[in-house]
Order: C-alpha cells, then sequence, then structure tokens
C-alpha cells in the first residue's frame, strides 16, 4: 500500500493559503506507477472527503468498469481552467480495492506531485498543489479561475453559517422539548429543529458544517471522528482480534467487549495506551506493563494497531472543516427533558500539527467501543472542551441564552 508523502515547504503554504480560506479539500500524490498507468488510488481521506461532499459513496459501488461514475471535473491553473471528467471506479481485480481518475492530468503534473481535489457544486477541482503558487494566484491583477473558485467557496460558506445561525436563534432560544430521555437526545433534537434527517452517514450536518451539541454541564469530551486503524499495517488485524486479545465479559453480557479510552500519558488497567511516533508518522496503540524496578514507569510489550498521522489530518480538516459546538441549558418537566442553545463555538480551520501535540500530551484520546460479536466497532478521537482552543485558533462564540 502506497501512502502519501509529507507536504514539502511550497506545499505546506499552498494548503495553509486553501485552509484559511475556509476552502475544503482532500489531495493525491501521483506515483510513478499510478502515472504511467492511469491509476490513481481512491485513499481513505479521498473517499470520506467524496462522501461528505456528495460526490460519491464508493461503499454502494459495485465492482466492475459497466459501474464506473463519471464526475465532471476542471483543472486549474494560473490563467486557465480546463475541461475534463474523473472516472470513479471499483476495478474487478484486488477485491475491488477504490480507484479514481482524472482525465488529461498528465498533462499538468509530474510523477511524485501533489495536487488538491476540491469539490464544489457537485463537480471537482483539481489544482497541482507542487507547482502553482496558490497565493500568487489568488493576489493577482489578472482574471483567473483560482480566485474565482476560492473566492465562490469562501462566500458560500460565510452565507451558510450565518443562515444557521439565525435558524438556531429562530427555533432554539427558548425551551424545546426532546423526544427521548438519552445521551443522544439533544443532538438528535437539535438536528430535527434544523430539518436535518437521523442518517448513518459520515456527512456534515449542515450543508458542510458540522454539528457537535451537549449538555452544558456535561463533563464529556467532545467527539472529533471517528477512524478506524490502518488495518495492513497493525498487528492486530480487526476490532474482533482486539478483542480476543484485550476484552472482557461484561455484567449481563454472554460475550467479550472492549469499552476503553486510550491515552498517551498512562496506560489504562488493560495497559493500553498510546504513542505518537514521529519517525514513522504514526499513532501507535501499544501494550504496556509497569517495569520490574521504576515505580510508574512503563515499557511496550506488544504493538496493538496503527494510524497514519496523515490520514488522521486529513480526517479532522474534512470534518472540522467548519464547526458549530453547541451547549444548551436543560430542565425536566413532569419526566420530560427541555433545553435551550446557551452558547455556540464557532470553529474553523484546524491546526494539524497541533492534533499530534495534543495526543503526545493526553488532550485528545481515543475510545475503543467494541463488541465480538455485535459488530459495529468505533474507535472515536475525543478532545475536551478547554483543549479545543488549543486545535482550533479560528473561534468565535455566540451567545444565545446567558446562564
Amino acid at each position: 500500500m502506497i501512502h502519501m508523502r509529507e507536504f514539502n515547504a511550497f506545499e505546506a503554504n499552498n494548503v495553509r493559503f486553501l485552509v484559511n480560506k475556509q476552502v475544503a479539500y482532500a489531495t493525491i500524490q501521483i506515483t510513478a506507477t499510478g502515472f504511467k498507468k492511469n491509476i490513481l488510488d481512491a485513499t481513505a481521506p479521498v473517499r470520506a472527503y467524496f462522501l461528505e461532499k456528495g460526490i460519491h459513496d464508493y461503499d454502494d459501488q459495485p465492482q466492475g468498469p459497466e459501474h464506473k461514475r463519471l464526475i465532471d471535473t476542471f483543472i486549474l491553473t494560473d490563467l486557465e481552467q480546463r475541461k475534463t471528467q474523473s472516472s470513479l471506479y471499483r476495478p474487478v481485480t484486488k477485491k475491488g480495492d477504490p480507484r479514481m481518475w482524472v482525465y488529461h492530468i498528465n498533462e499538468f503534473i509530474n510523477p511524485d506531485e501533489i495536487f488538491a481535489l476540491i469539490a464544489y457544486e457537485r463537480r471537482l477541482y483539481v489544482i497541482n498543489l507542487s507547482q502553482i503558487d496558490i497565493e500568487r494566484s489568488y493576489k493577482s491583477r489578472l482574471e483567473n479561475p483560482i480566485r474565482d473558485l476560492i473566492n465562490a467557496i469562501h462566500g458560500q460558506a460565510t452565507s451558510i453559517s450565518d443562515e444557521l445561525l439565525g435558524l438556531i436563534r429562530n427555533r432554539m432560544s427558548d425551551w424545546v422539548p426532546t423526544t427521548v430521555l438519552a445521551d443522544t437526545g439533544v443532538g438528535r433534537e437539535v438536528e430535527a429543529q434544523l430539518g436535518i434527517q437521523m442518517n448513518a452517514d459520515k456527512t456534515p450536518d449542515y450543508k458542510g458544517i458540522e454539528l457537535k451539541s451537549k449538555r452544558e454541564k456535561a463533563n464529556v469530551r467532545s467527539n472529533l471522528f471517528t477512524q478506524s486503524p490502518n488495518w495492513p499495517l497493525s498487528r492486530l488485524k480487526s476490532g474482533k482480534a482486539i478483542v480476543g486479545r484485550y476484552g472482557y465479559i461484561p455484567e449481563g453480557y454472554t460475550h467479550k467487549c472492549l469499552h476503553v479510552t486510550l491515552s498517551a500519558l498512562k496506560p489504562n488497567p488493560q495497559g493500553l495506551g498510546l504513542n505518537v511516533d514521529y519517525g514513522k508518522h504514526w499513532l501507535e496503540a501499544n501494550e504496556y506493563a509497569l517495569t520490574a524496578n521504576d515505580e510508574g514507569i512503563y515499557k511496550k510489550l506488544n504493538d496493538v494497531s496503527v494510524w497514519q498521522l496523515m490520514d488522521l489530518h486529513n480526517r479532522l480538516l474534512t470534518k472540522h472543516h467548519e464547526t458549530f459546538w453547541i451547549d444548551v441549558d436543560t430542565r425536566i418537566i413532569r419526566n420530560h427533558e427541555y433545553f435551550r442553545v446557551t452558547t455556540i463555538d464557532h470553529t474553523k480551520n484546524p491546526i494539524p500539527s497541533q492534533f499530534d501535540i495534543l495526543l503526545e500530551q493526553g488532550k485528545i484520546t481515543v475510545d475503543f467501543l467494541l463488541c465480538r460479536d455485535s459488530g459495529g466497532d468505533t474507535y472515536s478521537f475525543k478532545v475536551g472542551k478547554k483543549d479545543r482552543a488549543l486545535l482550533f485558533p479560528e473561534s468565535e462564540t455566540y451567545i444565545i441564552n446567558a446562564i
């Protein structure tokens, strides 16, 4: 499996400019083999981005060329845009690993270079991050398609956030009954009030803006996203294998489960903890044990699972490109819960490098919610409210109801 290299300084500057302009994107590195064979891997971050932007769902796509999907695509340079198409498909061979190809991309890119895929109005736009100075193009006095695209996306993002804030003020400033008295009751009702139907997909909740709702008095960590380990790189190859090795049978259950939090500060009672390996660009879940002679000093016993930091960074950037963190006040009247929105933290553009530091500091943790027989395993990356500002420096707070 080929994994994307780190950005060089030029590419990193391009990425920062896109992020600052509220442009969500996915990235692909074109290898020498892919360049020659006209094949690109639709990596996990790319698939998540396509799903979130309503471009394509590879999970619902059958294998074979007859099921290929074509998406209108524009390749952008400093002065022109080339209209073409992208093919999204799953071949019959190799278990139907998701693939894609941008027609004519070979004319605008070289092997080992990285390009950005930007989804807008059901179309894809391609910019070579290794060659095009995006900020220079944007600030140029000459008319160019890059500035037009960025301005369109930025303007749309601003109007949508204003629209969403207005809806919340109009519909949830006063007391609203929840339909169920449960941990998820408030979140469900917030979405219902906004006309968002409950579903199991991973798309942002309101026109590209992620919604995270919780009770004001609940001292709980916020869920950033869920992301399964990179199983080919992991020693244990599935959640079932992890449960088989480290799970337990909770009271009232007949099978093993593993509901635990992993931190880089200290192993949990199962001996599981996290480690950020900058040399390999990995986040590791490992098994640890106390050393024989040094109290409080742990040594690694076994590898468990691995995430690539680049995959986690891309997941963070696409999931939380823009987020409303909604806190609500609640009251119980005749055994029924009512809520009203108190404050909203409006964040944009998380800093991926801070994500790694917060993992090291134990401020971001990972919850394993695994059951060997029932399926539906989740790996949730969470952060405390007071630590969010370290990850999301661009934040604005709206007071809806003072407490």
